[in-house]
């Protein structure tokens, strides 16, 4: 039985605030950059409000990734086993670039914690993401054997895919200061159907595979 008492309107409201102040922070600086006054500054409480409702940075670090976790996995869980294999995987392609657009802070967080070596979202990567994943290519891999798709590596498949999507959010900056203001999504989008169109084709012949 749970006896914590349901929050208030207002308590709801200023914890989503907290934690789109400590997701705008934490993306920008890193863990190590962030500082709780800084994310109290941005979310325009007080730190000992900011305290009540998160008792360290460590806390509210961590409540970012379990809310990012779910939202990273949800598009590989949605790979349908009884889908029609290419549709499924060029699904998978179309969430994850939408999620770069439309997440691109949730994704350079994510990126910032990998790059310090996980310290805090090791468990999951080597718990629930590896199960998903593992899960997951196995069913590619089943896909393949029955010539459903072209024969890949379904990890470095999922890998791939994470890469060329990814990157649109990751190297945002980077993008602008070649594109201007230029939306890449459109073009991202047609070049990266184009791109996995090719590799999962099980009747093109190999070079369009390499």
């Amino acid at each position: 039985m749970n006896d914590t008492p349901p929050q208030t309107r207002i308590q709801a409201r200023n914890r989503a605030v907290i934690l789109d102040a400590a997701l705008e922070v934490f993306a920008a600086r890193g863990f190590r950059g962030a500082t709780l006054d800084r994310i109290a500054q941005v979310a325009g409480l007080s730190k000992p409000n900011l305290l009540y409702y998160f008792r360290s940075k460590e806390a509210l670090h961590l409540a970012i990734l379990e809310n990012l976790m779910e939202l990273w996995l949800a598009p590989l869980r949605a790979l349908d086993p009884e889908g029609e294999p290419r549709t499924q995987i060029m699904g998978y392609v179309r969430r994850k670039l939408e999620m770069s657009r439309d997440h691109a802070r949730e994704s350079r967080l994510f990126a910032n914690e990998i790059l310090q070596g996980a310290p805090r979202a090791r468990p999951v990567l080597e718990g629930t993401l590896k199960a998903l994943v593992d899960e997951k290519a196995e069913l590619i891999a089943k896909w393949a054997d029955e010539g459903r798709i072209a024969p890949v590596d379904p990890h470095h498949l999922i890998f791939s895919i994470w890469a060329l999507t990814q990157h649109y959010a990751d190297f945002e900056v980077q993008l602008h200061a070649i594109m201007g203001e230029t939306d890449p999504f459109p073009a991202a989008e047609a070049w990266l159907e184009r791109v996995f169109g090719a590799v999962l084709d099980p009747a093109a012949p190999p070079a369009d595979r390499t």
